[in-house]
């Protein structure tokens, strides 16, 4: 699977931004799915998961309410829409597939695959 993640940029606080996960391989409906961003200095850090039915969401705490996330199995593509930006969301995103946890998860780790990663920078 490869998976190439757009939609990164430069937006000021209070704004938005959607986030695309296009990837290749005709199961992507089998694969559960995560959003991971990694802030300067810091470790990455996990952000959003869906199911690969995409009836089942996950957030981290700091993003609920703000982001969400999305998919659609007949355009191999998942999305994390983002709104109410802060300048502490600033941090390079990247999206993630896990062949054998379908369910989608928290734990970077489980995930095989990985997306190049795209920029987000919120400006205060």
């Amino acid at each position: 699977v490869q998976l190439q993640a757009s939609g990164g940029g430069l937006v000021q606080a209070g704004g938005s931004l959607r986030l695309s996960c296009a990837a290749s391989g005709r199961t992507f409906s089998l694969y559960g799915m995560g959003w991971f961003r990694q802030a300067p200095g810091k470790e990455r850090e996990f952000v959003a998961t869906i199911s690969g039915s995409g009836g089942s969401t996950y957030y981290e705490d700091s993003v609920k309410g703000r982001f969400t996330i999305s998919r659609d199995n007949a355009k191999n593509t998942v999305y994390l829409q983002m709104n109410s930006l802060k300048p502490e969301d600033t941090a390079v995103y990247y999206c993630a597939a896990a062949n054998r946890y379908s369910g989608g998860s928290a734990s970077e780790r489980l995930y095989e695959y990985w997306g190049q990663g795209t920029l987000v920078t919120v400006s205060s």
